[in-house]
């Protein structure tokens, strides 16, 4: 039996308010597992927060015309709230803006740059020369190479349900702006986990079968497919800067800094309060504790990208 249970749950996106699916596929399930937890005298702690970084929060920013840290700051509020007002018992609530969470999270990607983990690769990706902004997939669209569908997104056309990168759109525009694009140089970081396949391989489908049977078969679908090296970082003016030398412009991708949150969190807890919680490591490398995430349903392939790229 495990002497203690970490518990976490999906870290929203200060991007908008929490909805009833949330917390009915979510925090409620989780909620109620920590109180039956609590009631028998098990160890738990319960770990929630706020992701607060990546492109979604600029763009809302940009459209309201007020700062970044405004409207993170706005959400992150007032989903804190919800949770509080709904009874939802975290132990701690925090965010990826936070100085702790900064400082961790860099120090983390320094760590692995240090220790030679990663790999620097120059590729061409769209750019938009009157904003002055490289786009994400998601915000670039264009004309559906199959079914020709106007405002097809770079990663999958709404019409025909195709699988895109936007090499293949026609004539690809802004989703923002509208404005055309071009293609520029960038350089960024890696996590090459093509060279850890083997090693997943083994952790994911031969030693936690337990997992869901629709998150254990996503990760599976992912590993049949053979992984590919992931960017770590990205060219934007929101989050944390790459600790590197010559990196200006240039954060900590959001699928590498916000699933740290949940390591950083605890951290700011445990700091906080020694004497109860004892050291974050307890919670985070002892064979003693056992982790469970509450990820839902609706975000099982977001999350389970964590768990393999967190893995490897």
């Amino acid at each position: 039996m495990f002497k203690r249970t970490l518990v976490t749950t999906a870290l929203p996106y200060a991007n908008g308010p929490v909805h009833i699916g949330h917390l009915a596929g979510v925090y409620v399930p989780a909620d109620i597992y920590v109180r039956y937890l609590r009631l028998k005298g098990r160890d738990v702690l319960f770990v929630g927060g706020s992701d607060e970084h990546g492109v979604p929060v600029t763009i809302r920013a940009r459209k309201e015309g007020i700062t970044t840290q405004e409207v993170v700051d706005r959400y992150h509020e007032l989903i804190k709230s919800s949770f509080e007002r709904f009874g939802i018992s975290f132990d701690v609530y925090s965010r990826t803006t936070s100085k702790i969470h900064h400082k961790f999270a860099s120090d983390y990607f320094r760590k692995l740059y240090d220790s030679g983990k990663f790999i620097e690769q120059t590729t061409e990706q769209f750019y938009d020369p009157e904003t002055g902004h490289f786009l994400t997939d998601r915000n670039i669209r264009g004309e559906c190479p199959h079914c020709h569908a106007a405002g097809a997104y770079g990663d999958q056309c709404e019409k025909c349900g195709s699988t895109l990168s936007p090499e293949e759109l026609i004539n690809p525009y802004n989703a923002e702006t509208g404005n055309a694009l071009v293609k520029k140089p960038t350089s960024h970081w890696y996590l090459p986990l093509d060279q850890y396949q083997q090693w997943l391989e083994k952790w994911i489908l031969e030693d936690h079968k337990e997992w869901r049977p629709n998150v254990y078969g996503q990760c599976k679908s992912w590993l049949d497919g053979g992984l590919r090296p992931r960017a770590v970082t990205r060219d934007l003016d929101w989050g944390i800067p790459v600790p590197v030398e010559g990196a200006e412009g240039k954060v900590l991708y959001v699928w590498f800094d916000a699933p740290i949150g949940y390591i950083s969190n605890t951290k700011e807890l445990c700091d906080a309060q020694p004497e109860k919680w004892g050291k974050w490591e307890t919670w985070w490398k002892d064979q003693d504790t056992r982790l469970i995430h509450f990820i839902g349903k609706d975000n099982i392939v977001f999350q389970s990208r964590w768990l393999i790229y967190l893995a490897g």
